[in-house]
């Protein structure tokens, strides 16, 4: 019989006019070239469908093609009333969809479709809360979304989806994960709008990230920011440090810690620092046996 129609608009030999618009619709939107980046093979397909709905959806091309195939309608043996001169499938595309407007761009003036003119929705953005021990290490992620999607006959239907979203270490809060055309597509011929994840960080109990630092903020006493201090600290993956604090510490000092701070994502293999920022707390009162003592201490004269 040469090209099956049935099977190529995906419908029974007994479908109604009805049957064969909505598949026309569908497959007519999937497989037009303006849609497809692999137009060659898109422009074929698109041509197959738009023949395979001219043929029928006309009853006399319908009758004689079911009884002869298709082959009879180009053989001059049936002539029908009209003639059986094929329609270009823009023209199919553009008469069933109401004119020019069905955003398209149609064919050109070397016979090729013209460049993709079809609207896209706007994108979709929603934060991904990560805590500083997955922007630390990084984490795998699946997230389950529900959109919005035009079934077959082209009624919204809503849909939901598993995105799996890898997230590398040493990410930044405002870093934007885009899954392309994963938002809701609310009419039939508007390419749906991007998703767009946008990493939030949250706060941490110990450490404050200042770019690719880590800062630390520890409280010590008058006696030990003068004789010293030994600290442990655990890191963001579990490991256990050892800080020994020497040096008299004034207000406001700083002791940083290099490569112990957060992974830089475009250069692997290197960290921030980790800077320990101390506040030093005062005694609130002396008594004077204690303040002779530190006159004595500290160089002082007694009177």
């Amino acid at each position: 019989m040469g090209v099956d129609y049935y099977n190529v608009l995906k419908v029974g030999r007994k479908a109604s006019n009805e049957d064969l618009k909505k598949a026309y619709k569908r497959l007519a939107m999937k497989w037009h070239p303006d849609k497809n980046s692999s137009s060659a093979e898109a422009e074929a397909k698109f041509k197959q469908i738009s023949e395979a709905y001219d043929v029928l959806s006309d009853p006399h091309k319908r009758q004689i093609y079911d009884l002869y195939g298709e082959e009879a309608l180009n053989s001059g043996l049936f002539p029908p009333p009209n003639g059986f001169n094929s329609r270009d499938a823009e023209d199919i595309f553009a008469d069933f969809f109401g004119g020019s407007d069905h955003g398209y761009g149609g064919k050109n003036s070397n016979g090729g479709f013209g460049d993709r003119t079809i609207r896209k929705g706007a994108a979709v953005e929603n934060k991904l809360a990560c805590s500083l021990e997955e922007l630390y290490m990084g984490s795998k992620r699946k997230m389950k979304i529900s959109r919005i999607v035009p079934d077959e006959s082209g009624k919204p239907n809503n849909v939901e989806e598993i995105l799996k979203i890898s997230i590398k270490p040493g990410w930044k809060k405002g870093t934007r994960i885009t899954f392309p055309e994963k938002g809701s597509q609310e009419q039939p011929r508007i390419t749906p709008g991007d998703l767009i994840f946008v990493v939030d960080e949250k706060p941490h109990a110990v450490f404050n990230r200042d770019g690719n630092d880590l800062i630390v903020n520890q409280s010590i006493s008058l006696l030990e920011a003068l004789t010293g201090k030994t600290l442990d600290l655990t890191t963001l993956d579990g490991r256990n440090i050892t800080v020994l604090i020497t040096d008299i510490i004034k207000p406001s000092h700083e002791v940083v810690i290099p490569n112990e701070g957060m992974p830089m994502s475009k250069e692997p293999g290197k960290k921030g620092n980790l800077r320990i920022k101390f506040d030093v707390k005062f005694p609130t009162s002396l008594a004077e046996e204690q303040k002779s003592d530190l006159k004595r201490v500290l160089g002082g004269n007694e009177g």
